[in-house]
């Protein structure tokens, strides 16, 4: 076959933990929670950014830093950041990959998140601690979209591979990595219970 597939861009997804997710996930929601009822600063920054939902994004960022329970995510992040840098063939032996940011987001029925990136990072993801059947996956854009000049329009039934959108569904006790630069947003929740998650950040420099 002469068709060949050059410059990929991939995403990594698997369960944080092979057992015992639905008490870390407890565990994790009563902190997300307390922490929206206790950051006043975050409060008003997400009425300002993030119109009817909460993220503590503009207030407490580090959370592994305080918090026990955000230091066990960190730590059970490791490995899943480390197997995806070995698919992506970074060299790390001269310095590793460090956690620098890590928030939680709460999104009520009606809350989205619009397309971003995260500037000044390597590699982010996010952690789903609790998500309502259907609630809306995290879709990635074609990093290549602004490049298409005159491409003809996909087929109805486009393979993955080809398509300019990609969501892949939330699913309470999974973690999604990719690297930074890959633009990115949730669309609206459409159920009434909220969705929880945390998102974070790892740097190489």
């Amino acid at each position: 076959m002469a068709t060949r597939a050059y410059f990929p861009t991939l995403v990594y997804t698997a369960a944080l933990q092979k057992r015992g997710s639905a008490a870390f996930n407890a565990r994790l929601l009563r902190e997300c929670l307390q922490l929206r009822a206790d950051d006043a600063a975050g409060r008003r920054w997400s009425a300002r950014n993030y119109p009817g939902g909460y993220t503590s994004y503009g207030s407490q960022h580090r959370l592994h830093q305080i918090s026990p329970t955000f230091e066990a995510l960190r730590r059970l992040l490791l490995p899943h950041v480390a197997k995806f840098a070995r698919c992506l063939d970074w060299d790390l032996r001269g310095r590793a990959l460090a956690m620098t940011d890590c928030w939680v987001n709460i999104m009520p029925h009606g809350v989205a998140h619009s397309a971003h990136l995260h500037p000044l990072a390597t590699v982010s993801g996010t952690y789903y601690v609790q998500v309502p059947s259907g609630a809306p996956g995290i879709k990635f854009e074609d990093p290549r979209l602004e490049r298409f000049m005159a491409a003809p329009p996909r087929r109805s039934a486009c393979r993955r591979r080809n398509r300019q959108w990609v969501t892949l569904p939330a699913i309470p006790g999974n973690v999604v990595l990719f690297e930074s630069w890959l633009r990115h947003e949730v669309s609206a929740n459409t159920r009434r219970p909220q969705r929880v998650s945390v998102s974070f950040n790892f740097n190489y420099f």
